[in-house]
Order: C-alpha cells, then sequence, then structure tokens
C-alpha cells in the first residue's frame, strides 16, 4: 500500500533528511537550478524522477537481505564454499528481478575470478632458533598463523631473521627501512603500522596509509627477495585483537593466481612470542620498537634463524563477482558509469571449530549488500535513467584480501578512466537513526564539494574518520578501484545517534570489534534497527544520482596519491 504524502514526509524527517533536497523540483525550480548551477556549481536538488525512486528505499527491504544472506543456511558465505556460491546467485537473481543488466561474463551477471585456496596442515612445523636458549616451536593460531604465498604444496625455510622496522621504502617521506641491505633469501621480522606522527604531511599524520597495512608489507618484501616475513602483532598498532588475526588466517584462504612472486611464510606472531625471541636473541623488543620510530634506524640481524616446514593443501577454484548495470540516459555519457560496490564473502564455516562455528557476517558485509541491492532496486525502478550509466558489483573474497575488487578493478565491464566515481559500502552498523556520516577519502577527489552539499542536505554532519590510525581507507573494496585511478570511498555512518550520544555509539563500535567483528557472534537479531542503513542508502543514491549526471568525470585531487594512476587510465 502507498503511503500518504504526510506519512512520507514525518517518515524522512525520521531519518533526519532535509526536505529541501528531497522535495521534488518543479519544471520551473529545475530551469532556476539550471541557471544556478552556472554559477555555482554545487547544486543537489534532486529531479522528481530521482525523488520518487529514492523515497522508495526501506530499512525493511535492507533488513529482509540482511537477514537471509546472514542466515545459518548460507554457512557464513565462504569464499569458494556452497554458501559463498548461494549468496552470488541470490544477488544476480535480486538485480534480474529489478530489470538490470547483466555485465558480467559472456552475457551473465557472473564475473569468474580464478583463486587458488591454501589451507596450511598439521604437518607444518614453524620453529623459532633463536641466539640463545632452545628452539621455540610454535602451535598454530595461538602463538603464529602462516600462509605460503607461493602456492605450493610444500616449502621448506631455513633462514636468517633480520628486524627491518615497519619494513617501510618511502622516498616521498624520506623513510627507507631497508638502507640499502640485501635481503634475499632472510626472513623479516616487522612492525604493523607505520611510523607514529602527528605531522600532517608525514605518512599522513594519525591516517594510516597503505603503508602501514600487512599487504603492502608483505608486497614489499617479496619484491625484495625476501623469503618470508613474521609481522609482530600489537593490539593497538594493528587496531583489532589477536583473536581477529587468528580468525582471519585459519582454515582455507585465497589468493588471486600468482602473477609475481610469492613468500613461502607470510605470517603473524603473538606480541608474546616476539617479546621471546628478542630476549633471547639478546635485544629488548621495547627498545627494538622505539628505535624503528626515527629515520635513522638500520636493519638488524637477530642472529636467529626461521626453520619452518610449510605443508599446504593446493585448490584452484573460482568464485563469482555479481555485476550488472543500468544503462545512462544520454547518447553521449552512456558509456560512462558511476558504481556501487559491497562484499558479499565473509569467513563461511570453520568445521576444526568447536561449538558454534559459522561466521554468519550480518554487519560484515551483509548490511552492505542489502543496501547495495537496495541501490539497485531503487534505481532500477526509476521512471527515468540518469545520463551516465550506474554499474552494481558485489564482490567476493574481500576478507581474504581484496581480492574480488581487485580482478574487478583489473578487469572492469568498462575502461577504468570512464568510471567517474566508486561507493562503497562495508559493515554499516544497524543501530539505529544516524545523525553523522563518515566519507574518509572523499576530500581527496573533485567531488568532494557535492558530498558536503548533500550531507548538509540530509542534516548528516560529516565525522572525520573515528579511528585513522586503523587505516580504514585501504582495508575495504574501494581502494582497489583507487589504485586503479577511480575515485573511490565508503559512506557509512558516523558514531552519534537519534537519542543517543557520541559515547553511545563509540561504546558500540567498541563492544562490536571486541565481541562480534570477525567472529560467528556477527549474526542477525530481529531488535536491529536498519533506519541508519535506508539513510546511508539514500545519502549514497543522491550522491550516485548526482555523479551520473554530471557533465564532467570526477578525479582526485592534485597530487593526491592516486592522481597518476587515474591521468593514465584515461
Amino acid at each position: 500500500m502507498r503511503l500518504s504524502q504526510p506519512t512520507i514526509w514525518k517518515f524522512i524527517t525520521s531519518l533526519g533528511i532535509s526536505l529541501s533536497l528531497l522535495q521534488p523540483a518543479t519544471a520551473s525550480a529545475q530551469k532556476t537550478a539550471q541557471k544556478t548551477a552556472k554559477k555555482d556549481p554545487v547544486s543537489v536538488r534532486l529531479p522528481s524522477a530521482a525523488f520518487a525512486a529514492m523515497e522508495t528505499i526501506s530499512p525493511d527491504h535492507i533488513r529482509w537481505h540482511v537477514r537471509y544472506l546472514s542466515h545459518d543456511l548460507l554457512e557464513g558465505r565462504g569464499t569458494g564454499q556452497r554458501g559463498g556460491d548461494i549468496a552470488a546467485e541470490y544477488i544476480a537473481t535480486q538485480f534480474a528481478e529489478y530489470g538490470l543488466k547483466p555485465a558480467g561474463d559472456n552475457g551473465t551477471y557472473l564475473q569468474k575470478v580464478p583463486l587458488v585456496g591454501i589451507t596450511p596442515l598439521a604437518e607444518t612445523q614453524f620453529t623459532l632458533a633463536p641466539k640463545q636458549g632452545a628452539a621455540m616451536h610454535l602451535k598454530p593460531l595461538d602463538e603464529y598463523v602462516a600462509y605460503d604465498q607461493t602456492q605450493e604444496e610444500h616449502s621448506d625455510v631455513d633462514a636468517e631473521i633480520v628486524y627491518v622496522g615497519y619494513g617501510i621504502e618511502a622516498p616521498e617521506y624520506n623513510w627507507d627501512d631497508y638502507k640499502g641491505v640485501d635481503v634475499r633469501g632472510k626472513v623479516l621480522l616487522m612492525l604493523v603500522n607505520e611510523p607514529p606522527s602527528d605531522d600532517p604531511k608525514f605518512f599522513k599524520g594519525k591516517a594510516l596509509t597503505y603503508y602501514g597495512r600487512w599487504t603492502y608489507k608483505f608486497e614489499e618484501a617479496a619484491r625484495k627477495g625476501a623469503v618470508g616475513v613474521i609481522l609482530i602483532h600489537k593490539e593497538d598498532m594493528a587496531s583489532y585483537p589477536w583473536e581477529v588475526v587468528r580468525n582471519s588466517n585459519s582454515g582455507e584462504k585465497s589468493y588471486l593466481k600468482v602473477a609475481g612472486p610469492g613468500l613461502k611464510v607470510a605470517s603473524w606472531v603473538h606480541l608474546d612470542v616476539a617479546k621471546k625471541l628478542a630476549a633471547a636473541s639478546g635485544m629488548d623488543l621495547e627498545k627494538m620498537m622505539a628505535d624503528a620510530r626515527t629515520a635513522e634506524f638500520h636493519p638488524a640481524n637477530l642472529g636467529a634463524k626461521l626453520k619452518a616446514h610449510m605443508v599446504s593443501k593446493v585448490r584452484n577454484f573460482e568464485s563469482n563477482n555479481v555485476v550488472a548495470v543500468l544503462p545512462g540516459a544520454s547518447r553521449k555519457m552512456k558509456d560512462e558509469a558511476v558504481i556501487y560496490t559491497a562484499h558479499y564473502d565473509h569467513f563461511g564455516i570453520r568445521p576444526d571449530m568447536p561449538g558454534a562455528n559459522i561466521f554468519h557476517g550480518a554487519a560484515d558485509n551483509a548490511t552492505g549488500c542489502g543496501i547495495l541491492l537496495e541501490l539497485a532496486r531503487a534505481f532500477g525502478t526509476a521512471r527515468e535513467h540518469p545520463g551516465r550509466s550506474v554499474i552494481f558489483a558485489a564482490v567476493t573474497a574481500e576478507e581474504q584480501g581484496l581480492l574480488g575488487s581487485e580482478y574487478l578493478g583489473k578487469h572492469p565491464p568498462i575502461p577504468a578512466g570512464k568510471i567517474t566515481l566508486d561507493l562503497n559500502y562495508d559493515d554499516v552498523q544497524p543501530l539505529g537513526a544516524a545523525e553523522e556520516v563518515e566519507v574518509a577519502g572523499a576530500e581527496r577527489t573533485t567531488f568532494y564539494p557535492w558530498v558536503q552539499a548533500t550531507a548538509k542536505e540530509f542534516r548528516l554532519a560529516i565525522r572525520p574518520d573515528a579511528r585513522p590510525e586503523a587505516g580504514h581507507f585501504y582495508r575495504s573494496d574501494h581502494f582497489s578501484l583507487a589504485r586503479v585511478g577511480i575515485p573511490s570511498f565508503s559512506i557509512n555512518e558516523g558514531m552519534k545517534f537519534k537519542g543517543h550520544d557520541e559515547a553511545w555509539g563509540l561504546a558500540q563500535n567498541k563492544e562490536y570489534t571486541e565481541k562480534r567483528y570477525h567472529q560467528p557472534s556477527d549474526e542477525y537479531r530481529p531488535e536491529m534497527d536498519f533506519t541508519g542503513d535506508s539513510a546511508m542508502a539514500r545519502f549514497g543514491f543522491a550522491l550516485g544520482w548526482e555523479a551520473a549526471s554530471s557533465s564532467k568525470l570526477i578525479g582526485w585531487q592534485k597530487g593526491d596519491e592516486f592522481e597518476a594512476a587515474r591521468l593514465k587510465s584515461q
């Protein structure tokens, strides 16, 4: 049954959305807006067709998708597992129902992603042999996690351990932890994160750059010819507890098929293990970490060795990105596009875990998929289309290291240079009516004035990244598209919700990170309130419509780290 107009307005205002943005523009108002836009390019008034489509976005629609995608029957949507395949087919079916065209392989909604699954087997041995004292035979999951990135069934390592601080070589910051030392054939012990600073011109101050991510550290070590990396986990530096490392690195882990050098040992060790290794090597870990914070740091050979016998089950398989497109209405611009992304995978079932062993992934990221599907429905049922096409991509293997989005970025349905913007959704907590929005990274694009204006119209305060040290910009799928030049950022709620103070939001975030993030307890609950998720969907709808209608393609701000990739793509 269609809601009456007063009921619609009451519902919309409950989401904290300004009526000036949402009131359908009359013909005269549209003409006035067009004239004004020539003087002021930031105009966020939606045309009537867009407004009518946006007003249909519903918290309940998102709820239904989240409930299904995180149900026990989908078995945690593991990459390359039955539940993940069911989720992909469900999403593809929804896209078809909404009238979207397939944009995957061979006229289908599915883009096949070639992957290799690596499962460490019980025969694996991981031993630290320090300069003094007995060898340390580490216990998997409790004391270390390790994978063989060469994608071979057997690899042996008997190599010296060299401490390389943060393992970063960043000429633009005059920082080099390697100092020209030949690390070929070595195992590198290093810290997570990056040198601490409050100077925004030095590693962006408190905000983590890609240099601080574990993925960069593994990649750089492999480029330099190292055979292994041992990352030292420290909770405040990693921004998550050891349990997250253990859960994220147990069972099968997926990789894109080898296209370059790989480490025989890509590992993490518990902080207590690192302390014992340092002490047995005649060193002090606290001093080692302090030394690494200075540009004068020089690599140090611990005089210890890693002796590892890596035994892996290797499985070649394919998973799928699910990709659909709404063709644009403009003959001149329909070959260009806006893209919306969200990952549908989670960690699946862990048969070796006692008790509850389904990683449901309700918040992470059934919520993002629910929003993506609701956006697809709203755009697909709109009476009119924006000028540019709109692509919707539910990607796989995010939890395995942004693999599905990396493949999508390298094999986009249209050239990356013609994709004006990626708007990504990941882990949007169902906590009620949001009064803030986080759009970390949007300020790096030329689209930011529209983001600011739209947030103002929606009565959403733009909240700076609540935890810049966690490097969230580099931890979700928009990063993969940014790497190929596409202006990209994620949309999420802040920490302030209607009826609650900021402290409540921060407490909810802390409780989720400690008790449910990457754990089986991240499951659907009937009391979840998807009002905020709906508001984030509407906000993203407005931004996407504007980006798909603007006369110019969006770019990165001059000097941004992704500007060169954007220019190259065009």
